[in-house]
């Protein structure tokens, strides 16, 4: 387990201009497990920490790590009454709302025991802030495998020094982006949930702090490649895109900002720790969907009859050494995702005779019209090509004929007008009827959730009210 960390590299804060050293990390986790420890008095303790993106972030991580506790990493952004209802739910020993403080945790009964490898060690919450929380369990043996995987399929020159622009309280930013470089001795860089100011001197960070790797979503690309000059002093040598689906037009885009190819477009979701899969385009074209082969482990797929096969279409399923254990307190969540061993991504996809694998669409999103199946994703990706859109996001809207039928909203660049007249003929020979959006919305910004990735369902909910 890791209750050491032998190989800790150096963290830097951009924002504090502060370095941390191995030696100060190691000093620091000493101190704040022993305060963590006097207020839980629990063996292997529940601790919640309620802050992230920060230096003391991951002090107070590997303080609990180093006790055999498990860490359960909030929303900072999470309202008084979400963090409330979350706190309800864990019982934990000790709340660490920030840096310094350590808050005794709610009373309750608490199952004490001795820490292995497969005792729970992070858990990140996908959903459930408001009503009954779906936390992802993650053992420490399921996040060394990942960690160890992540290490084995990216070159160690590239995590050199790595920056970190994503939040650390889901698996893409915290396992992925950071944990990966760090835990491997290598240099990483904080800038968490960059502000506009801060996105604008994107390329001028990279170029200061000779970045190597850096990680994050779509929706970040497409902001930091309108508002930033790209870097100059060609010191990227890895890019990783992931947790949305991926144009190939943006994919080049980044290809051509960065100065590197080997820009990576990765599938993972937090219940698999992060990537499972990765396209770079050293190896394939960029092309909508694609997702590469497995790093490390299985991907498969399973048919409307229930048949599973290396080849072929339907939900894409994984099996590896880096699954989650389950759903925290939800073993109906967790019976219906992993079965057998596979755990069930409820995503789309296709793989090839060679192990490529290529996203569709998801399961939950998918329109059904009249019983014809309609993939959101693939008319997001679609509209997106048009000059005229920065960004699109189709959904179901319910119909008394039909059952749904397609709605989608567009952000337009600036000077364009909302017509959907000129949208609706430039996709009529692109798409076949029935995926032709019959509901049109023009919103000046689409809502992401708090991980920066697109709400399809905050969408949906906007366009819907304008319509009443």
């Amino acid at each position: 387990m890791w209750h050491s960390f032998p190989n800790l590299g150096t963290l830097f804060d951009l924002r504090k201009g502060e370095a941390w050293t191995p030696e100060r990390l190691h000093a620091l986790i000493e101190k704040r497990s022993a305060q963590i420890q006097y207020v839980a008095k629990n063996p292997t303790p529940r601790i919640i920490l309620a802050h992230g993106g920060s230096l003391e972030f991951f002090v107070d991580l590997f303080a609990v790590w180093t006790l055999g506790g498990c860490a359960y990493c909030l929303n900072a952004g999470l309202s008084d009454t979400e963090m409330e209802n979350v706190a309800r739910f864990i019982e934990p020993d000790a709340i660490l709302p920030d840096g310094e403080n350590v808050l005794p945790g709610q009373p309750g009964e608490r199952t004490t025991g001795v820490s292995s490898a497969d005792s729970p060690a992070l858990v990140l919450f996908t959903s459930g802030t408001t009503g009954d929380p779906k936390g992802v369990v993650h053992t420490y043996r399921s996040l060394q495998a990942r960690v160890a995987l992540n290490q084995a399929h990216i070159p160690a020159n590239a995590l050199t020094r790595s920056l970190c622009v994503l939040p650390t309280h889901f698996g893409h930013g915290l396992i992925g982006n950071a944990l990966t470089p760090l835990l491997g001795g290598h240099e990483l860089y904080l800038l968490c949930n960059p502000k506009l100011p801060e996105l604008m001197k994107l390329g001028n960070t990279i170029d200061e702090n000779e970045i190597t790797f850096m990680s994050s979503v779509p929706s970040f690309w497409k902001l930091a490649l309108r508002m930033s000059p790209p870097p100059s002093k060609n010191s990227m040598t890895r890019v990783h895109i992931g947790s949305a689906p991926l144009s190939a037009e943006l994919w080049q885009q980044v290809i051509d900002w960065s100065g590197t190819k080997d820009v990576v477009n990765t599938y993972g979701i937090t219940e698999t720790a992060n990537w499972v899969c990765g396209a770079s385009a050293i190896d394939h074209a960029p092309a909508d969907g694609l997702i590469g082969k497995a790093w490390g482990g299985e991907i498969a797929v399973m048919s409307e009859k229930g048949e599973i096969a290396s080849i072929g279409t339907g939900e894409l399923l994984v099996r590896n050494p880096s699954l989650m254990v389950g759903y925290d307190q939800r073993p109906d969540l967790t019976e219906a995702a992993l079965r057998k061993g596979w755990f069930h991504t409820g995503d789309i996809g296709l793989i090839d005779e060679h192990g490529v694998a290529r996203l569709t669409g998801r399961i939950k999103h998918e329109i059904n019209r009249a019983g014809m199946k309609i993939h959101p994703e693939d008319l997001d990706l679609l509209f997106e090509k048009h000059d005229d859109v920065v960004e699109a996001c189709a959904f179901g809207v319910p119909d008394d004929v039909a059952g749904e039928i397609v709605g989608i909203a567009l952000h337009l660049k600036e000077s364009v007008t909302a017509d959907p007249i000129p949208f609706r003929r430039w996709c009529e020979n692109k798409l076949r009827r029935e995926a032709i959006p019959e509901r049109w919305f023009f919103l000046d910004e689409l809502p992401k959730n708090e991980r920066g990735k697109l709400d399809r369902n905050r969408v949906a909910a906007s366009c819907l009210e304008l319509d009443k």
